[in-house]
């Protein structure tokens, strides 16, 4: 196995083009792991550690661009604020140990169904921003990302270079369940995100679909009956849930059943959508 060491993002690029086979890593928290176990044995791995370009955010003035090597500790500690969706989301990856090494460009770049930063970029409409030394930089909207279990829109010679999103228009919040209360994959999970001023709703649902996908039809529900200056109707609630799974085309597997999935999911709808709402109640009337 070769191991390429890039310095710079130039460097990783054309690495990437001369072995477009070579994996790129940075925490190593799911390369490693598959490479332990034999499941995948790849010719040669892509070192980026050393691009420091890749461990830095900044405020666009429109929003966030996130370096694809930010750590999830970062992110908690950094823009948990400003990207409150996706830093409640890193809080609940693996180990403190995992959360100082994984990334979300990682988590992207594995492209699990089971990725915890997947429904809340989702939900807030992210956009990934991809480079080859061919044809250049690539903006891909999150919602067009994934393709499939593991597989993602990313062409072989290019590389994840950061994630885009908009500063936190209104509440936002992330949802998972799983077999025990820590260090755990995802049985499911659900991200909601509130946009006041555009009069929306955006949703993710992880780990009960082949990929990460939004619930749309619940989506242009909400667009259609929420009543922005009220409190938040029964109905509408419980019929936003019932929209969400049906979203989902769950599996029956070693974390869960189909049916199990599908009544969590409900349920994490209403209560993210219940705690969303509560809090921009609350911000309207201070």
């Amino acid at each position: 196995m070769e191991f390429l060491r890039p310095t710079t993002w130039a460097e990783a690029l054309a690495a990437k083009a001369d072995q477009p086979e070579a994996v790129p890593i940075q925490g190593g928290t799911d390369v490693m792991v598959e490479i332990n176990f034999d499941v995948h044995r790849p010719v040669a791995l892509l070192d980026l550690n050393q691009v420091a370009e890749l461990a830095r955010w900044e405020f666009t003035g429109d929003g966030y661009r996130v370096g694809a090597g930010v750590p999830y500790v970062r992110i908690i500690e950094e823009l948990g604020g400003a990207l409150p969706g996706l830093a409640q989301a890193s809080r609940t990856v693996g180990s403190p140990q995992i959360r100082n090494r994984g990334t979300v460009g990682g988590n992207l770049g594995a492209a699990s169904p089971a990725g915890d930063s997947h429904p809340p970029l989702l939900a807030a409409g992210a956009v990934v921003e991809v480079e080859s030394a061919a044809r250049g930089v690539r903006m891909i909207p999150a919602h067009e990302f994934y393709l499939g279990v593991k597989r993602s829109a990313l062409e072989p010679d290019e590389l994840i270079r950061a994630v885009r999103l908009g500063g936190a228009s209104g509440p936002q919040y992330f949802s998972k369940v799983g077999t025990r209360n820590a260090m755990v994959i995802a049985v499911c999970s659900f991200a909601i995100a509130l946009h006041p001023e555009e009069g929306r709703v955006g949703t993710g649902i992880g780990s009960a679909a082949p990929t990460p996908r939004r619930a749309l039809e619940a989506e242009d529900f909400l667009a259609r009956e929420l009543d922005w200056g009220a409190r938040l109707d029964p109905g509408v609630l419980g019929r936003f849930g019932e929209l969400c799974a049906g979203a989902a085309s769950p599996i029956d597997d070693v974390r869960g059943t189909a049916d199990y999935r599908r009544h969590a999911i409900a349920v994490m709808a209403r209560r993210t959508l219940t705690w969303a709402w509560n809090d921009y109640r609350k911000a309207r009337a201070a």
